[in-house]
C-alpha cells in the first residue's frame, strides 16, 4: 500500500472515532444507550440497518459468488424483502409496543424470567459465531492487502485489527452514534462499489460489451458442487476442471432441488422464513427498529433496509462476474495467481484491489471494506451487550443487592460489557477460520448458515409467544436446545456424509416447524 492509501484509512478510522466520541456524552441512561430513546429517524435506521444486513459477507463473498456461480442469489433477496413484509405487518407491532430495551424482555413477560434469559443467552451464543464469521470474512481482504496472503497467522493479526477499533468507538457512542456510523459506512460502502466495477469494466482488455455478454451467457460457466475427486481449476491446456456450463447471468432457477441453495421456491420460502427468523429473533437487526419514533417508521425501515440491500448485493455480485471474464479472457495476466482464483476464489476481489486498483482509489476502496466489516461487527457487540445487561447482568447484580445505582454507574457498566463483548467475538473469529473450512461452503453460505444455530429454535418461541397462548419454561428450552441439534449435521454434512444434502436455505423452514411444535407442546401456566 502506498502512504496515500494509509492517510485515507488512517482518516476513515478517524472519522468513526470522531463520530463515537461525539455521542459519548448525549446518553443519559441506558435506553438511551441501547435503543437512542425512541427517537431515530425512520430514514436513518434504513440506511444503518442495509449495512448491518450486508455486512463483509457483501464486499468479500459476493464476489466470490459472482464469480464461481451465477445471479440466482437475487431470489434469496427477493425472499428477503417478503420475509421483511411479513415481520412488519405481523410481528413488529408486538416486539415494538412490548417497550422493553431488548426484544428477550418480551419473552420473558410472556413466559417468565427463566424464558428471558435462556432466549438471550441462546443469542449470545449464535452471535458469537454469526457476527464472529462476518469478522473473519472482512479479514480475508484485510489480510490479503495488508499482508499479501491468507495464511492463519496473518488473518489473526487481520481479525485483532479490525476487532479493536469496531470496539472502541461502540463502546463510546452507544446506539445513537453507531446509528450515524454505519449510515455513512453503508454509503460509503455502495460508492466504492461502483467505483470498482466501474474500474473493472475499463479493465477487461479492449472486450466490447458483445463480447462481455456472450462470454457471460454462451461461454458462461459455473463451478460444479458435485465435481467430487476432481481438483478445481485451470488445466495446463487453459480448460476448466470441476465446472461446468451454464449462463452466469441466470438470476432464476424453477428447478425443486433442496440441495440448491438459490432455486425460486428456496428464496420465496427457505430464505423468506429464515429472514423472519432474524427479523424477529435477533436483538442485533430488532434493535434498530425499536430505535425508530413510532412502529410505523419501524416497519418502513425495516423493509427499505431489505429493498435497498437488493441493488447494493448486486453491484457486488456483477464485480465478480466481470472478473471472471477478464481472468477466463487472459488467465496468465497475473499468472499462477489468476490461475489459483478457479481453484478458491473467496480472495479473487481483494487480490484485484491490491493489484489492479491505483494508489489512492486503493485506500478508497479499503475504506468500503472496513464500512462494510464493521458496520456489521459493531452492531453486533452493541446488540450483545444491550441483551447481556439489560437480560442477564442487572437482574443478577439486583438479586445480590449490587444493582449499579444511577444513570451514570449502568451506562458505565454498559461499557464495560461493551467491551467485553468486542473481546468475545474477536476470538470467535479467529474459530470461524477453522469452521468454514470443515464445513465446506463458500463465505457468503457459510455467513448466513451459521445464524441457524440460533434462530431454528427462538423462531419456534417466538411464533408460540406471539401467535398463542400456549408454552412455558420448560418447552421453551426444550425447543432451544432442539433447534441447536437439528443444525449441527445440517452444518456439517460434508464433513460428516461427504456431500451437502440440504441447502442453508432449508435449515430454518425445517428445524423451526420441529422448535414449534415443541414450544406449543408446553401447556400455558399461571403466572
Amino acid at each position: 500500500m502506498a502512504v496515500i492509501d494509509w492517510i485515507i484509512v488512517a482518516l476513515f478510522l478517524g472519522a468513526l472515532i470522531g463520530i463515537g466520541y461525539s455521542f459519548s456524552r448525549k446518553n443519559r441512561n441506558i435506553e438511551d444507550y441501547f435503543v437512542a430513546g425512541r427517537s431515530m429517524p425512520g430514514w436513518l435506521v434504513a440506511i444503518a440497518a442495509t449495512g448491518t444486513s450486508i455486512s463483509a459477507g457483501t464486499f468479500v463473498g459476493s464476489p466470490e459468488l459472482g464469480f464461481n456461480t451465477n445471479l440466482t442469489y437475487v431470489m434469496n433477496l427477493i425472499g428477503a424483502i417478503f420475509g421483511g413484509c411479513l415481520v412488519a405487518a405481523l410481528i413488529l407491532p408486538k416486539l415494538y409496543n412490548a417497550k422493553t430495551i431488548t426484544i428477550y424482555g418480551f419473552i420473558g413477560d410472556r413466559f417468565g424470567e427463566p424464558s428471558k434469559k435462556a432466549t438471550s443467552v441462546m443469542f449470545l451464543l449464535g452471535q458469537l459465531f454469526t457476527s464472529g464469521s462476518r469478522l473473519f470474512i472482512a479479514a480475508i481482504a484485510i489480510s490479503v492487502i495488508a499482508f499479501g496472503s491468507i495464511q492463519f497467522q496473518f488473518m489473526v493479526w487481520s481479525i485483532l485489527i479490525l476487532g479493536l477499533v469496531s470496539t472502541f468507538y461502540t463502546m463510546m457512542g452507544g446506539i445513537k452514534g453507531l446509528l450515524y456510523i454505519d449510515t455513512f459506512q453503508t454509503l460509503l460502502m455502495i460508492f466504492t462499489g461502483i467505483v470498482a466495477l466501474v474500474l473493472i469494466a475499463c479493465n477487461l482488455g479492449g472486450l466490447s460489451l458483445s463480447e462481455v455478454w456472450h462470454t457471460l451467457t454462451a461461454g458462461g460457466m459455473v463451478k460444479s458442487p458435485a465435481a467430487t475427486g476432481v481438483a478445481p481449476g485451470l488445466a495446463a491446456d487453459g480448460t476448466l476442471q470441476g465446472w461446468v456450463s451454464g449462463s452466469k447471468v441466470q438470476m432464476f432457477d424453477p428447478s425443486i432441488d433442496f440441495s440448491k441453495p438459490y432455486t425460486i421456491i428456496g428464496g420465496l420460502i427457505g430464505v423468506a422464513v429464515f429472514k423472519i427468523a432474524q427479523f424477529t429473533t435477533d436483538q442485533e437487526f430488532v434493535q434498530r427498529q425499536l430505535a425508530c419514533k413510532d412502529v410505523k417508521k419501524a416497519g418502513r425501515s425495516l423493509v427499505a433496509s431489505q429493498l435497498l440491500s437488493l441493488p447494493t448485493v448486486l453491484i457486488f455480485l456483477s464485480i465478480g462476474l466481470l472478473l471472471w471474464v477478464k481472468y477466463i479472457h487472459a488467465p496468465s495476466t497475473d499468472g499462477a495467481l489468476s490461475e489459483g482464483f478457479f481453484a478458491d476464489a473467496r480472495d479473487v476481489f481483494p487480490q484485484y484491489i491490491k493489484n489492479h486498483i491505483p494508489a489512492g482509489v486503493r485506500g478508497l476502496m479499503i475504506t468500503g471494506l472496513l464500512a462494510a466489516a464493521l458496520s456489521s461487527f459493531n452492531s453486533a457487540i452493541n446488540s450483545m451487550a444491550s441483551s447481556f445487561v439489560a437480560d442477564l447482568y442487572l437482574p443478577f447484580m439486583a438479586r445480590r443487592g449490587k444493582a449499579p445505582k444511577g444513570d451514570n454507574e449502568q451506562i458505565a457498566s454498559s461499557r464495560w460489557m461493551v467491551i467485553l463483548m468486542g473481546v468475545l467475538l474477536t476470538g470467535f473469529a479467529i474459530l470461524t477460520c477453522v469452521m468454514q473450512q470443515s464445513s465446506g461452503l463458500n463465505l457468503v453460505d457459510f455467513a448466513t448458515g451459521v445464524m441457524c444455530f440460533a434462530y431454528v429454535g427462538m423462531l419456534g418461541v417466538f411464533l408460540t409467544a406471539i401467535f398463542t397462548k400456549r408454552g412455558n419454561n420448560r418447552s421453551v428450552l426444550a425447543a432451544l436446545i432442539a433447534g441447536v441439534l437439528i443444525v449441527i449435521p445440517l452444518m456439517f454434512q460434508k464433513e460428516l456424509f461427504g456431500a451437502n444434502y440440504i441447502a442453508w436455505t432449508w435449515w430454518c423452514p425445517i428445524g423451526s416447524i420441529i422448535t414449534t411444535l415443541i414450544c406449543l407442546s408446553g401447556k400455558a401456566t399461571k403466572r
